[in-house]
């Protein structure tokens, strides 16, 4: 192998990634592309899969996992935070409520920036504040595009269903009323990275009697808008 490091596993796993740059390989690709013993490229790329850095195509290959797509976005935090303050304040000023940016970090969902009503009846959010993925439409957008396995383990114990997942990938918003706290109405569009991957999730919220019982019919245009403005500021960098 060339560029050794010296730390013998881990230039043996970087070749396997290296191969599977390329694309989607067999165990015996795996095998002839870098050299290593059979049992050894075994070994190695079950325990990749198991961390979700390598995954497997409907043929049963091995291919890259979307564990490296999401280390790649949380790369991008920085460009996406600084992105996220002038959008959230004119998603902010547009619908005239409180505007949230979600980031998922395993089983919870943490506020990663906001921009708060400025008066009246309000639901804030402090920044940092960590929240489940049980409940509320950030939550049904950062699960709703996971991969079966996780999308299907998300929704054990949550509020919202599969049906309803569905549905927010065939509209591109989600909604939810008093799913995460009594009277408070929300309505989230996904942000996608690069990848097209889901990296991040905007939102309003507000109060039921304010939102109305169907907030999207009015507030998921803006927010959608928001979410696509902070994916082409990803992009961009």
């Amino acid at each position: 192998m060339e560029n050794t490091s010296g730390v013998g596993v881990l230039d043996k796993v970087t070749s396997i990634l290296t191969t599977l740059e390329a694309g989607p390989a067999t165990l015996a690709g795996l095998v002839g592309a870098t050299g290593l013993a059979r049992p050894t490229v075994h070994r190695l790329a079950v325990a990749l899969e198991r961390h979700r850095l390598v995954g497997r195509d409907l043929q049963g290959r091995f291919i890259l996992g979307p564990r490296l797509t999401e280390l790649s976005a949380a790369a991008g935090e920085d460009r996406l935070l600084a992105a996220a303050g002038p959008v959230l304040t004119q998603l902010r000023d547009v619908t005239g409520e409180s505007a949230q940016l979600y980031r998922r970090q395993g089983e919870v969902r943490i506020c990663v920036a906001a921009a708060e009503r400025l008066s009246g009846l309000r639901d804030t959010v402090p920044v940092g504040v960590t929240l489940p993925m049980k409940a509320g439409s950030a939550a049904q957008v950062l699960l709703a595009w996971e991969e079966p396995e996780r999308l299907h383990r998300g929704l054990q114990g949550a509020r919202f269903t599969a049906t309803a997942l569905s549905g927010v990938r065939r509209r591109g918003w989600a909604q939810s009323l008093g799913e995460r706290e009594p009277g408070v109405a929300s309505v989230s569009a996904p942000v996608r990275g690069p990848s097209n991957r889901v990296v991040a999730a905007v939102s309003v919220s507000g109060p039921i009697e304010r939102l109305s019982r169907h907030p999207g019919a009015h507030l998921s245009q803006a927010v959608v808008e928001a979410a696509a403005r902070l994916g082409e500021a990803l992009r961009q960098a």
